[in-house]
């Protein structure tokens, strides 16, 4: 293994189980099979490797957000916001896995800023998008909830074919974020 992107999967999977500050990058390199210098050769300190690892991940959810603002938030956007954040979710579960666990301790991260950042636009989209409190809380807690499913199911290795979940995901999200009738 010597490519860049294969340090990036090596280093991002050591990043969720180990934790970033219980990573180092020595145990990068070992698992890599490379020498650390060989590391350091592609990304010049941890966190350049952290940032390589998760900037794709804030990418597509920053685009998802830009996506969801410009239009108004109608029952078809909120279909389409559904189905494109699940697929985010699928995509990018060690990503998230790392913004859920992690990103308040690595605050001093400036990757990780962005990712919390992003985690506050997406609450003050729905903060403004919403007319009740009860929608407010139904969207962070179906959102959040849906998020740590799937990083649990990673963390204790449950193995649901990936269509299941994501039919599933859809189905049961656009139930409970489905517009509350007066």
């Amino acid at each position: 293994m010597s490519s860049a992107a294969d340090l990036r999967a090596v280093a991002l999977a050591e990043f969720a189980t180990a934790g970033y500050t219980g990573t180092s990058l020595a145990r990068i390199a070992e698992k890599a099979g490379l020498a650390k210098s060989s590391v350091l050769y592609h990304y010049a300190s941890k966190e350049v490797l952290l940032e390589a690892a998760v900037t794709p991940a804030i990418d597509r959810l920053d685009a998802i957000l830009d996506d969801m603002a410009r239009a108004p938030f109608t029952s078809e956007a909120r279909a389409a916001f559904v189905e494109r954040f699940v697929d985010f979710l699928l995509e990018h579960r060690l990503e998230v896995h790392l913004f859920i666990n992690q990103g308040m301790s690595l605050v001093d991260v400036p990757v990780m800023l962005r990712a919390n950042a992003l985690v506050v636009r997406i609450a003050d989209f729905f903060a403004n998008s919403t007319s009740s409190i009860e929608e407010r809380m139904r969207f962070g807690i179906a959102l959040g909830g849906a998020a740590y499913l799937l990083v649990s199911q990673q963390a204790f290795d449950v193995k649901t074919p990936i269509d299941e979940t994501r039919d599933a995901l859809v189905t049961i999200l656009s139930e409970l974020l489905a517009p509350i009738r007066a």
